[in-house]
């Protein structure tokens, strides 16, 4: 089966003008069929700011009303996602931004209101991976912002880990697939304060032990979960770490296995 790397990318990549154009050369010269995940919620709250809108969180997780809406379309499928492709075309990567909306690729439905009301935010229903193939088979690299939409015509501002955990899974009917978590940490860290305590390995066990212990908490906490969700439908492997891991030279990172 031939591979595919589905690689996601967090905001303080996108926002820092050096590193996102360091990470872009990493995936250019990446071998093989590759998606790119993207965010831009530390963008999205900068130019909210500039427009007097207030961003409001919950739990570190974003409340998504009308507005906001917009500001995260024109952010995330717009300034952010072009301004990738734009450099990813300069570097020879024939790429092409989308939303879920672009080809039906992914349909999401408005989450529930529990306990807190998150406005216009998507949970994931369906990935059209037959769509998405099509545009891997006519040489095209997917580039995704983390906007989704509900197939009735509205948008839904969506978590980008889990579009790329959900792609992934998705992808993997037609290709054996990878996904690369890229962030500013070397992995998952033993001790915050410590860059080089890497866990180099967590499968389903030691992943109770570090819930247990407190390590895996606030942020890792859903992104872990993704990766198990991903390997437990088909996914064949989940790598964490800084943008490095895209080289062959660095081997302190943290791999996620059953």
């Amino acid at each position: 089966m031939e591979k595919l790397s589905i690689i996601k990318i967090g905001g303080n990549i996108i926002e820092d003008a050096t590193s996102l154009a360091a990470f872009l050369t990493l995936f250019s010269n990446l071998e093989g069929k590759k998606i790119l995940v993207h965010g831009g919620g530390k963008r999205a709250t900068h130019v909210a700011s500039k427009l007097g809108i207030k961003s409001k969180l919950v739990a570190g997780r974003r409340i998504t009303d009308a507005e906001t809406l917009e500001v995260i379309t024109m952010v995330y499928g717009g300034l952010v996602n072009k301004n990738i492709v734009a450099k990813l075309q300069a570097l020879n990567t024939n790429a092409i931004g989308l939303t879920g909306a672009d080809s039906n690729s992914i349909q999401s439905e408005k989450r529930a209101v529990k306990e807190v009301d998150f406005g216009f935010v998507g949970d994931i229903k369906k990935v059209a991976s037959n769509s998405i193939n099509r545009l891997i088979k006519a040489d095209f690299t997917p580039v995704f912002c983390a906007i989704t939409h509900d197939g009735k015509g509205q948008l839904l501002n969506t978590n980008a880990d889990t579009i790329a955990s959900q792609v992934a899974i998705g992808m993997s009917q037609h290709y054996e697939t990878s996904i690369y978590y890229c962030f500013e940490l070397n992995g998952v860290l033993k001790d915050i304060n410590d860059k080089k305590s890497v866990v180099k390995k967590i499968n389903a066990n030691t992943y109770q032990e570090l819930l247990a212990d407190g390590i895996i908490a606030d942020g890792m906490l859903p992104k872990l979960e993704n990766c198990f969700d991903a390997l437990s439908n088909g996914v064949s492997k989940v790598i964490m770490g800084n943008t490095s891991i895209l080289t062959k030279e660095n081997d302190n990172f943290t791999t996620i296995t059953l």
